[in-house]
């Protein structure tokens, strides 16, 4: 058996700093901006000649937070309710023998400074500081299946939660997306619709209160049946 010694291309560098709130997938959050600093000597600009004709890439990763020494053949995967188990390899679960992720995002900009150079994207699903292994041009004509049948997951998730802001999170939204996050309450909206709640907390009627991080923010809200309430944006601890 041959076994195999990856070495990062890059890095990235993500709104995400914490994995709660992450979306499931890639491209459900649009407003999610994502920086890839590749690794010299991979950081070349001949070595992204012609990328630029491509809108989407596929960005090959590895699962940094979710690393185990032992696989289990099954997971529990939140599309179907976090109690049903099926096999792993019919999951994008990031438990998996190979800790190996895969997405596809939007292609914003590339930007070479001095012979180095970085990627910007967009619609990612990466936690801050996730090791780049490669980088694939995205082909519409080979890539794009209308035909293909989506098993457990053949439709997208249908979320009807309604997010608005209190006005004290209204004001401190503004301050931030002026002073150093533009899109801020765009890139809030996005993931509290995508609704990243554990499985089993979805559905239930009392009043819950969650936080997640963004950047360097901790945001607070609070859900009541379909309705999420922005109550509060401050600086992490």
């Amino acid at each position: 058996m041959h076994s195999f010694d990856f070495q990062p291309i890059g890095i990235i560098h993500s709104c995400y700093t914490e994995k709660f709130g992450i979306p499931r997938q890639s491209g459900l959050v649009t407003a999610a901006p994502v920086t890839l600093e590749l690794y010299a000597p991979y950081d070349r600009p001949e070595a992204l000649m012609e990328l630029r004709g491509f809108s989407h890439v596929w960005v090959i990763f590895v699962f940094h937070q979710a690393m185990r020494d032992e696989w289990k053949p099954t997971v529990r995967p939140p599309r179907l309710g976090g109690n049903q188990r099926i096999g792993v390899f019919a999951s994008r679960s990031p438990f998996r023998p190979n800790p190996i992720g895969l997405s596809a995002v939007m292609l914003e900009d590339i930007q070479c400074d001095n012979g180095h150079c970085q990627l910007r994207l967009r619609g990612g699903d990466f936690l801050d500081g996730t090791p780049v292994l490669d980088i694939k041009p995205y082909l519409p004509y080979a890539d794009a299946l209308p035909d293909a049948c989506g098993g457990f997951a053949a439709q997208p998730p249908h979320n009807e939660m309604t997010v608005v802001f209190n006005e004290l999170a209204t004001a401190q939204c503004a301050r931030w997306e002026q002073a150093q996050y533009p899109g801020l309450r765009s890139l809030i909206e996005q993931v509290l619709q995508a609704d990243p709640r554990p499985a089993y907390r979805v559905g239930r009627k009392d009043k819950q209160s969650f936080g997640m991080r963004l950047y360097d923010l901790d945001v607070k809200w609070v859900v009541c049946g379909s309705r999420i309430e922005v109550t509060a944006l401050s600086l992490k601890a």
